[in-house]
């Protein structure tokens, strides 16, 4: 079906949906003296496309170092990164357990953007894509969120939540790709390891 491409992300769930594809791969995960976190800081008034594409570049950039480092055989690098926004704020990861709340507090009977940018090179050759979805989540009250934020899902998730999680019950209506609000749009993705002959 393909070759083997690596992806440089810690996410799980980019791991699945990249085995959903039925894509070999192999991980391709930051040294623990690299400043992984670092890159995702946001600029003074980014807007959040601009933002979710120049953090996956970033993070491109970093894997390409890693994979000439490490003397690793060549093959295509995959990165992604996902953002939550609302009009030009951007939900990063919650800080703390406070952080979560206030994000989801905000998040709570509005509609909200989620991006996610994917990467992908091989040798010189850099290809990126976007997704761009529309989640709506329904009223919470302060107990629901205080449970939610209880459970520990919402840390390490940009906007404070995961789509495939407890937080489905949040969720009234969802509009664009759901594979790209987990963290790796499959449509796109596909897209992209097709121009570079690796999936058919």
């Amino acid at each position: 079906m393909s070759a083997f491409i690596y992806l440089a992300s810690q996410s799980p769930r980019r791991r699945q949906l990249l085995e959903q594809l039925g894509v070999a791969h192999e991980l391709l995960l930051p040294d623990a003296d690299e400043d992984a976190e670092g890159l995702e800081l946001a600029m003074l008034n980014e807007a959040p496309s601009a933002y979710v594409k120049r953090v996956t570049g970033l993070k491109l950039d970093a894997a390409v170092a890693r994979l000439k480092r490490r003397k690793l055989p060549m093959a295509p690098i995959l990165c992604s990164d996902t953002t939550v926004a609302m009009g030009r704020s951007i939900f990063g990861k919650p800080e703390n357990g406070a952080d979560a709340q206030r994000m989801l507090s905000e998040l709570a009977g509005k509609t909200h953007r989620v991006l996610t940018a994917v990467a992908l090179q091989h040798r010189g050759k850099r290809l990126q894509a976007l997704s761009d979805s529309r989640v709506r989540f329904a009223p919470l009250t302060k107990a629901q969120i205080q449970g939610y934020v209880a459970s520990g899902e919402p840390m390490g998730k940009a906007g404070a939540y995961a789509v495939q999680g407890a937080a489905a019950a949040f969720i009234s209506h969802i509009s664009g790709s759901y594979s790209g609000i987990m963290g790796l749009p499959m449509f796109e993705t596909a897209d992209l390891l097709r121009q570079l002959g690796v999936y058919r």
